[in-house]
């Protein structure tokens, strides 16, 4: 399949710096299992957007490894350079998350993206959040510092953004216990933007592959109480992005052609009597939302997110904002809410 790239020298740009970006982190995840001496490859599988007219993406992932539970590093560049009835020219992004297979080793998020509009304006967007299932103090430090410095001026305004998106009115906690996010960022000076994009994304990427190291090299034998710990961070997880993440069901009412890779972000294995639990904390309609997730999962207490599942768990979003589209205005935002679907419509 022939993935037709964008034609502006800005989406040109942030593609080639996401692409490093993805080749870096996936070299250093594997460099990280052979390490620990359980080498395992990263297996890539390619997308296209309208068959490849429009872009599309690749995606390198890893499931059921000794080391990793669920690992997704997704490239995208989808573009209407040929439509002009699009407002938006082309949207480049780098989104990944890692799911370790021991409890004491922090799950991760990475999100850099650069959305360029017809009329010409563009700006990027770029998160991180550490999520442990079992908290590390000096994890949570570690991973705070390298944000730090690699965006003092933008650390603290990103910080509190972050703080707000990961938020779960439901439950009164967080998703995580760091976050950095920023929404439409631009200074005004390109070059700046993209160093800052270029040292956010390589501070993230070393930092994580530092902590990912020491976690598993030096914790202790899981116990059976670490291990349910972790299933039921893992349902939180599942929980905010499927009923709370507005990239992630911005990406399933834009278009079907990648469900199974915008839900790469879903652990192994959930929880469901934990997850039937939250139902009476909804909000309507999302109790619906709820439902509907809980109708085509396993059922089985302890079940496994399929690529067929996936599938099933996307079109279930899909059609409840469909009927429910006033729904939209209970996901979760920072302090800016971008019109990511109206710009592809």
């Amino acid at each position: 399949m022939h993935r037709t790239p964008a034609q502006s020298s800005d989406a040109i740009t942030a593609s080639k710096l996401t692409q490093s970006l993805q080749s870096t982190l996936v070299n250093q995840l594997e460099h990280v299992s052979l390490q620990l001496d359980s080498p395992q490859p990263f297996t890539p599988s390619e997308w296209g957007r309208d068959e490849g007219r429009h872009g599309g993406g690749l995606r390198y992932g890893i499931a059921d490894s000794p080391i990793f539970n669920r690992a997704s590093i997704n490239y995208s560049q989808v573009h209407y350079d040929d439509d002009n009835s699009k407002k938006l020219g082309s949207a480049t992004a780098l989104s990944t998350i890692i799911h370790p297979q021991n409890p004491h080793a922090p799950s991760m998020h990475m999100h850099i993206s650069w959305t360029e509009l017809k009329q010409g304006a563009g700006y990027w967007r770029m998160m991180a959040d550490l999520n442990p299932a079992i908290a590390n103090d000096a994890d949570s430090l570690h991973f705070k510092d390298s944000l730090k410095q690699a965006a003092p001026t933008q650390f603290d305004s990103a910080s509190a953004q972050g703080d707000r998106y990961f938020f779960i009115p439901a439950l009164n906690r967080h998703r995580g216990i760091q976050h950095f996010y920023l929404e439409e960022y631009s200074s005004g000076d390109k070059l700046a933007d993209l160093a800052l994009a270029q040292s956010f994304g390589e501070a993230v990427i070393n930092c994580y592959s530092d902590i990912l190291f020491k976690a598993i090299s030096q914790a202790p034998q899981p116990s059976a109480l670490d291990i349910d710990n972790q299933l039921a961070y893992h349902t939180l997880y599942f929980f905010q992005v499927l009923t709370l993440d507005r990239g992630t069901t911005s990406g399933l009412l834009i278009h079907d052609q990648n469900d199974v890779g915008i839900l790469g972000s879903l652990p192994a294995q959930i929880n469901t009597d934990l997850l039937a639990r939250w139902l009476t904390l909804m909000p309507a309609p999302q109790e619906k939302l709820l439902q509907g997730l809980l109708a085509v999962l396993p059922n089985t207490s302890r079940c496994t997110i399929t690529e067929t599942v996936k599938q099933a768990l996307a079109l279930c979003i899909r059609t409840h904002y469909q009927q429910y589209p006033e729904a939209i205005a209970l996901q979760a935002s920072s302090h800016i809410i971008p019109p990511t679907v109206d710009n592809h419509n």
